[in-house]
């Protein structure tokens, strides 16, 4: 036997005394779970667990073991909480909201669904709109997006389409904003092709336009394009099919829009060029919302928003849980709380179905490791 299997014949022999170890803590901290059920008491002690890493941490002299020892208890005790949680079956508000939506789920069964979008016919959203409802249902515009959340909470529309990401500029923080303003529910995604082009009157050419119009994230996916035209001034307007719209009725070879190809043949324009963003490989996703949570087929991706308790190792605790569970942490999103110096809203998606095996625990867990702990979708991954 050479030394390498040696080696790993000891690594065995550990793991033996650290499974038997690790068996007889659960058996003890059951037995606590136990107490604290009958003496009326919470599963989560935040300042004894803090207690504990440090007290474990501090068995080794060796500085570059004690992150590996906080890691490891960590997990250890993440999964004590779990086990107690089913034991006791706490009692949670913040999860019992969670499951009341969950028991009064709609079926997405609406006969010609009011379906709003922000833009002008053309725009990126409409085809969202279009590919996820089918050409023929029914829909409006509006001037801005939380006109859409607006019309939900009014009960006038019964969906609304609103970007909420770009491969190339990332998270569109303003629609976070309103996800966490208002009481909205995701009910399905819809990632549509960004193919940007720019478009002018017929008789314009490069060499005539001065002035380029599209939505600000249009003018700054399409960077690099713009930077070899320095002579070329961007203007950001509401969106890009709007800016499409805006030059045809200004009919001037001097001005020029960037957005999609079925806005140019709406307005009747020239394409200039193609293919113009910094990304070849260019899309945005758009999340499709609801004012009540729908019980759809497939829901394979949950979207959450929760505060963080102002202390140290707060986000650690969070990424504990999903690690411990196994669930597959797709996005994580921070935004500024207004009012509230240096704390923080975090957006979150992972894999998982709510109503699945073991996320009671799971949903127990979140909601009292972390502050106001939402809900914002349970739905099918667009593909």
């Amino acid at each position: 036997m050479d030394k390498l299997d040696e080696l790993r014949r000891e690594i065995d022999g550990i793991d033996r005394q650290l499974a038997e170890l690790f068996l007889r803590r659960m058996e003890v901290t059951g037995q606590v779970g136990t107490w604290k059920r009958n003496h009326g008491m919470p599963v989560l002690d935040s300042v004894r667990e803090k207690d504990v890493l440090a007290r474990k941490t501090a068995l080794t002299g060796d500085p570059a073991r004690r992150a590996d020892l906080a890691a490891l208890f960590e997990s250890i005790m993440a999964i004590s909480r779990r086990q107690q949680r089913r034991l006791m079956r706490e009692a949670d508000d913040g999860c019992t909201r969670i499951y009341t939506a969950l028991s009064t789920m709609r079926q997405p069964v609406i006969d010609n669904p009011r379906v709003l979008y922000q833009g002008q016919p053309g725009a990126y959203a409409e085809e969202a709109a279009v590919r996820f409802f089918g050409e023929t249902a029914p829909r409006n515009r509006t001037e801005t997006w939380e006109d859409i959340f607006l019309a939900l909470n009014d009960k006038t529309a019964d969906y609304g389409l609103v970007p909420i990401e770009n491969s190339s500029t990332g998270a569109i923080s303003q629609v976070y904003d309103l996800l966490a303003k208002y009481g909205a529910y995701i009910v399905g995604e819809q990632i549509v092709p960004v193919e940007h082009c720019l478009m002018a009157p017929p008789g314009a050419t490069l060499d005539s336009v001065r002035d380029v119009y599209s939505h600000e994230q249009g003018l700054i996916q399409c960077a690099d394009y713009l930077k070899a035209h320095p002579a070329w001034t961007g203007h950001p307007r509401l969106n890009t099919a709007e800016s499409a719209q805006y030059v045809a009725g200004c009919s001037s070879v001097n001005k020029a829009a960037i957005g999609s190809r079925r806005a140019a043949g709406l307005y009747g324009l020239t394409i200039l060029a193609d293919h113009i963003s910094i990304s070849e490989e260019n899309y945005t996703r758009f999340v499709v919302v609801s004012p009540q949570i729908e019980d759809r087929a497939g829901r394979n991706k949950v979207s959450a928003l929760f505060r963080l308790p102002h202390r140290a190792g707060s986000l650690h605790e969070i990424m504990t849980i999903f690690a411990v569970n196994g669930l597959n942490l797709l996005k994580l999103e921070s935004r500024p709380i207004r009012g509230r110096n240096w704390e923080y809203l975090f957006f979150l998606d992972f894999t998982g179905d709510l109503t699945g095996p073991g996320m009671d625990g799971v949903l127990r867990e979140l909601t009292q490791t972390a502050d106001g702990f939402r809900i914002l979708g349970n739905y099918k991954a667009s593909e």
